[in-house]
């Protein structure tokens, strides 16, 4: 991806982001629009992008890294998402799952 689309992508409201708090910590889901719905299948593993878990606002990659900045876990689903865990560093790549091409990836900060 060139760096002018990077940019493009970063303007678009392509980003489906649900945020969890549960005591101190503050989970957010997120996938990229466009998968929401979808069900993942690879071998053994069947992958749901439900609604109920990942939907709760519709934004931009600006703001899952506004809520990831402050999140104590997450798990993200899709190319958007991943790799504005991978900029941030918080996943690093060789913890990427492709599931049914499709990349997924979770971290969980300890404290």
């Amino acid at each position: 991806m060139s760096r002018e689309e990077e940019d493009t992508d970063s303007l678009v409201e392509n980003i489906c982001m649900k945020m969890y708090a549960v005591g101190n910590e503050i989970m957010v889901a997120a996938c990229d629009s466009e998968l929401l719905g979808r069900t993942l299948e690879d071998g053994e593993i069947t992958f749901k992008i439900s609604k109920d878990f990942y939907y709760d606002v519709h934004g931009s990659i600006e703001m899952l890294e506004e809520h990831l900045q402050r999140a104590t876990i997450a798990n993200l689903v899709g190319e958007r998402c991943v790799r504005c865990g991978v900029k941030m560093g918080l996943i690093m790549e060789e913890n990427i799952l492709i599931i049914d091409g499709v990349p997924h990836a979770q971290f969980a900060l300890m404290i």
